[in-house]
C-alpha cells in the first residue's frame, strides 16, 4: 500500500504544510453508485416527521424540533403532534449554550440516556443544534462492527473528527484498538464520559485532543498504521492551535494521508461529508484515485432517514467508503 511520496512544502505563517500531490498508478478499484444507506425508525431514534424547513426528531424519551433546510415539503403531521415536542431549537444568536433551546413543557437538563445497539451514550443540548450524535450514521457503524468481527485478528481503528465518540465505542466492543481524534476538548469530553455510561472503559480507546490533519501527518511521520480509518470532517472548522480546515482545499490531502498511514492488509476507509455544495460523485472520484492500485471497491453515495410520518426519505450527508476485496 505505501509509495513514496514527495516532500511537503514548507508553509507560510498561519498556514498549514503543502502536501505535493501526485496522482497514484494502478487499475482504480470497483465502483458502486449511487448507494442509499438507510436509517429506519426504532425505539431510540425517529424521524417522525418533517417539512417546512424542520423536522421532528424522537431521541430516547423526548422529542425535539430542529431547523432542516432540505425539507421543503409539507408536514404530513398536524400542528399538535409537532406542539408536543420537549425542545425546539430556537437559533437566537444573542445566547449561548441552553439558552438556545426553548423546552415548551418542562426544563430539561442538558444531558439525557441514548442507546445503539445495547451500548448506552448520552444525548445532548449543544448550543449549535446537534444533540450529540448522528443516527444516520449507524448504517456505518454496523459495516465496520461486522469488519472488525468478520477480520479474524487484531484491528486497529482511527476515528478523524471523532466528536462525542459513539463510533470508536462501536468499534471497541467489536474489539477494536481505537485511536480516537478531535480539535475539540468540549468533545473529547464527552467521549470519555460516553465511554463511562457504555460501561467500556476497560476497551482500548485512545482520545486525542488535536488537529485531525496534524495528527495523522504525524502518525505517517512515525510509522503508525491502521485497519480502518473513520473520515467525518467539517466543511470548515480550526484545530486547538487556530489551524484552518477547508474541505475542499484539505480534503484531497487528508485522504492521500489516509491511504498512507493504512496496514498492509487494510479493511476500509469511510468518508462522510456534511453541508458540502457537492455531489458524491466528487468525493466519490476523489477515492477512487486516491485508491488507484489498491484493489477492493468504492461505494458512495448518500446516507437517507426514513420518516415515521409519510415515509419520505430526507438526506443528511455524502458518503464514499473505500472497503478492501
Amino acid at each position: 500500500m505505501e509509495t513514496n511520496r514527495p516532500e511537503p512544502v514548507a508553509p507560510t505563517r498561519g498556514e498549514r504544510p503543502q502536501r505535493v500531490l501526485q496522482r497514484r498508478e494502478g487499475a482504480l478499484p470497483a465502483e458502486r453508485l449511487p448507494v442509499i444507506l438507510e436509517v429506519a425508525p426504532d425505539a431510540e431514534y425517529a424521524l417522525i416527521d418533517s417539512g417546512v424547513g424542520a423536522k421532528l426528531e424522537q431521541y430516547g424519551p423526548y422529542r425535539i424540533v430542529r431547523p432542516e433546510g432540505q425539507a421543503i415539503w409539507q408536514r404530513a403531521l398536524p400542528a399538535a403532534e409537532w406542539a408536543r415536542a420537549d425542545a425546539v431549537f430556537t437559533g437566537d444568536t444573542d445566547e449561548e449554550g441552553m439558552g438556545r433551546w426553548r423546552f415548551p413543557k418542562t426544563p430539561l437538563g442538558e444531558t439525557w440516556p441514548m442507546r445503539h445497539d445495547g451500548i448506552d451514550y448520552l444525548g445532548r443540548f449543544t448550543s449549535f443544534r446537534h444533540v450529540g450524535v448522528f443516527p444516520e450514521q449507524a448504517s456505518h457503524w454496523d459495516h465496520m462492527a461486522a469488519l472488525i468481527r468478520g477480520a479474524g485478528r487484531p484491528v486497529k481503528v482511527l476515528n478523524l473528527f471523532g466528536y462525542t465518540g459513539v463510533a470508536s465505542l462501536v468499534a471497541a466492543r467489536a474489539g477494536a484498538e481505537v485511536t480516537h481524534v478531535d480539535a475539540s476538548k468540549k468533545a473529547i469530553g464527552w467521549a470519555r464520559e460516553n465511554q463511562e455510561v457504555a460501561r467500556l472503559t476497560d476497551r482500548p480507546i485512545r482520545w486525542i485532543c488535536e488537529d485531525a490533519q496534524k495528527f495523522a501527518e504525524r502518525e505517517e511521520r512515525r510509522g503508525s498504521r491502521y485497519d480502518i480509518v473513520l473520515l467525518d470532517p467539517p466543511a470548515y472548522g480550526r484545530g486547538p492551535k487556530g489551524e484552518v480546515w477547508q474541505l475542499f482545499e484539505n480534503l484531497p490531502e487528508m485522504v492521500d494521508i489516509c491511504r498512507a498511514i493504512l496496514t498492509p492488509k487494510p479493511l476500509a476507509v469511510v468518508l462522510t461529508a456534511y453541508s458540502i455544495r457537492a455531489s458524491f460523485f466528487a468525493i466519490h472520484a476523489l477515492m477512487r484515485d486516491c485508491f488507484a492500485g489498491a484493489g477492493g471497491m468504492v461505494e458512495s453515495g448518500e446516507l437517507v432517514i426514513r420518516e415515521k410520518s409519510a415515509g419520505r426519505a430526507l438526506s443528511t450527508s455524502l458518503f464514499s467508503r473505500w472497503v478492501a476485496a
